[in-house]
């Protein structure tokens, strides 16, 4: 049998073309999900009693996992996900912010070859833990901001595209303009960085049974000092990179915050319009999030007070059956801290999600 060496030395042709493409999806492995919408908590590696117990209090059956360098195997997975099991809760994803988003992928910076093979040994122990989703970001220059608004008593993320203070921010660093790395990179360079760190870990995802979600860019400005938003910030650059990777385990988190940060002007669908067109064969994360306004300036604000019909989202989920989690994303600080606002965001989704399965019903 020819085997995914042997096709690579040829030249794809149509009919050639199509064999590699079936060859592919023949040796994927996608781990089917439970039916139905899975409302996800977003917690820590370990844990403690009572935060398990206030998890079990909101209803909380699902979570998303951000790890610590010290858990970042196999191993460590496992430990993880017992811990979460053993209270009735289900570990969705495990994070790693150190393969997460990766400048030295998108910008093809020195070190690249290093953090390719990094990702892949943890697709690799996603699978081996039986983690069987992660979500990639392919930004550039992190995420940016320009400082902190209020909102009702609260605060929230602020980004102002005439604000002076912009920067942008990922796992302890920070990129400014004019140009955050120095020179200017081209639409087509960052395409072809795209492509070729998702050729060689597509197939990697395959053999490990994980489906990767790929993040929006936030915000997703067309250019943010010297380096292109310009294949994750939009619907058509979506649809280009899916049919580039080309496998059932490549596909979408839906960032709804980010996306409604660029609105239709710039991403060309709006939130329901991308679930009803990629659906659930496609969507497996969705984060949920509203904002006070497109750009160029936006504040990250509560469900129930940003410019979009959350409603709209819920919906939307529910009529492409829809099996993937939709967690809270970024939410205003409150005074109470953490718990409170994973208790409103949640009790709000909560609410939403059962006029949604009402209305079905009905």
């Amino acid at each position: 049998m020819t085997n995914r060496r042997d096709f690579g030395k040829l030249a794809l042709g149509g009919t050639l073309g199509a064999l590699l493409a079936a060859s592919r999806s023949g040796r994927a492995a996608v781990h089917p999900s439970a039916p139905g919408i899975k409302l996800c908590a977003q917690t820590g590696p370990s844990p403690t009693d009572d935060q398990l117990l206030f998890l079990k209090q909101i209803g909380a059956e699902y979570v998303s996992v951000g790890s610590t360098p010290d858990l970042r195997t196999a191993e460590g997975f496992l430990q993880i996900k017992k811990r979460y099991a053993d209270a009735g809760i289900t570990v969705w994803n495990i994070g790693n912010t150190s393969v997460h988003n990766m400048p030295e992928v998108t910008l093809n910076l020195p070190g690249r070859d290093q953090k390719v093979e990094e990702y892949k040994q943890y697709l690799r122990n996603l699978g081996k833990a039986g983690i069987y989703y992660t979500t990639y970001a392919h930004m550039g220059n992190g995420i940016w901001s320009s400082g902190r608004a209020t909102i009702r008593g609260a605060t929230g993320r602020e980004f102002d595209m005439a604000s002076p203070d912009k920067q942008g921010v990922w796992d302890g660093k920070t990129w400014k303009e004019p140009l955050s790395h120095g020179r200017v990179f081209t639409k087509e360079e960052i395409w072809e960085n795209y492509t070729h760190f998702i050729k060689q870990v597509a197939p990697v995802a395959e053999e490990a049974g994980v489906r990767i979600g790929i993040h929006p860019d936030d915000p997703p400005v067309p250019v943010l000092a010297g380096v292109p938003r310009c294949i994750f910030g939009n619907f058509e650059g979506y649809k280009r990179a899916l049919e580039i990777a080309n496998s059932p385990n490549v596909g979408i988190c839906m960032c709804c915050g980010t996306w409604l940060e660029g609105g239709k002007q710039l991403t060309g669908k709006d939130p329901e319009e991308m679930i009803r067109y990629f659906g659930a064969k496609k969507i497996w994360k969705i984060h949920f999030r509203n904002v006070s306004a497109p750009l160029p300036h936006f504040v990250e604000t509560f469900m129930d007070n940003g410019y979009y019909d959350m409603y709209k989202i819920m919906k939307a989920l529910r009529d492409v059956n829809y099996d993937g989690i939709v967690i809270l994303d970024h939410s205003p600080s409150l005074v109470s801290g953490g718990n409170a606002q994973t208790a409103y965001g949640f009790a709000y989704m909560r609410a939403l999600l059962n006029r949604a399965n009402a209305e079905a019903k009905g």
